[in-house]
């Protein structure tokens, strides 16, 4: 039953919600094994079962001694067939819910961490403005836990995408937030870049999917403690994107 709510959801293009897309094509072939290997032993035990209703001369009295031991497996066979159709039928059934606001303020939104892989402060200092346009939440990120000097962000146009998680300590700040996953949701960790702008509730909430664009610059916030935060000069309601996290 898992098996099939596997490959179902990697038909639907939905199990990367769950897991990284390196693992997807692993993930299915696997599924596709023990979804095989359940169907012979189902076809096995079809015809275990025929070949002893066809055996006339079997003792009813060792039988009944059997029987005793035997309901037991019964009961703890179909009560896990049971409890993998529920699991399988939720999977199927039950559209996946990405990660939210309140996950990424578990997980402390605020602890930046540097990822070298994503962007290094050497790489972008000497790229242009149209490939530092394209910078997501996880680059800038990372170039926020390296300098926090506002020269260095001097002419680097910002064009991100997220979802809003409220600064923890400043209500004229909130965060673009986009999980990152290495290998499944349950290690995905939070990534997202500080946005300076007074009074942002109301007109969004918190997992809130937004547009947001424009340049760094100190933070003009007062109790915020991020150094540096994303001066908008635009931001617009968005709806959550195919693909909601970063690998």
């Amino acid at each position: 039953m898992i098996s099939i709510g596997t490959v179902w959801l990697a038909a639907v293009g939905q199990l990367q919600l769950y897991i990284h897309p390196r693992y997807v094509v692993f993930t299915v072939i696997m599924s596709v094994i023990a979804l095989g290997f359940a169907v012979a032993r189902i076809l096995a035990s079809g015809r275990r079962r025929g070949a002893h209703a066809l055996d006339h001369d079997h003792d009813h009295d060792h039988e009944d001694d059997e029987s005793p031991v035997r309901a037991p497996q019964r009961a703890l066979s179909v009560g896990a067939v049971v409890l993998a159709a529920v699991v399988a039928a939720g999977a199927v059934l039950l559209p996946p819910a990405t990660l939210s606001a309140a996950t990424a303020s578990q997980r402390d939104i605020t602890d930046v961490q540097v990822n070298l892989d994503a962007a290094s402060v050497t790489d972008a200092a000497d790229a242009s403005a149209g490939a530092v346009s394209r910078y997501t939440v996880l680059e800038w990120s990372s170039l926020l836990a390296q300098t926090s000097d506002p020269s260095f962000y001097a002419g680097k146009p910002v064009d991100v995408t997220g979802f809003i998680t409220p600064d923890p300590d400043a209500d004229d700040v909130f965060y673009v937030s986009r999980f990152v996953i290495t290998c499944c949701a349950v290690d995905a960790q939070p990534v997202g870049i500080p946005v300076y702008l007074p009074d942002w509730k109301s007109q969004y909430a918190a997992d809130d999917w937004v547009e947001v664009t424009g340049e760094f610059a100190s933070n003009r916030s007062a109790r915020s403690t991020a150094a540096i935060a994303l001066a908008p000069t635009g931001v617009t309601g968005v709806d959550e994107p195919s693909e909601p996290y970063l690998y």
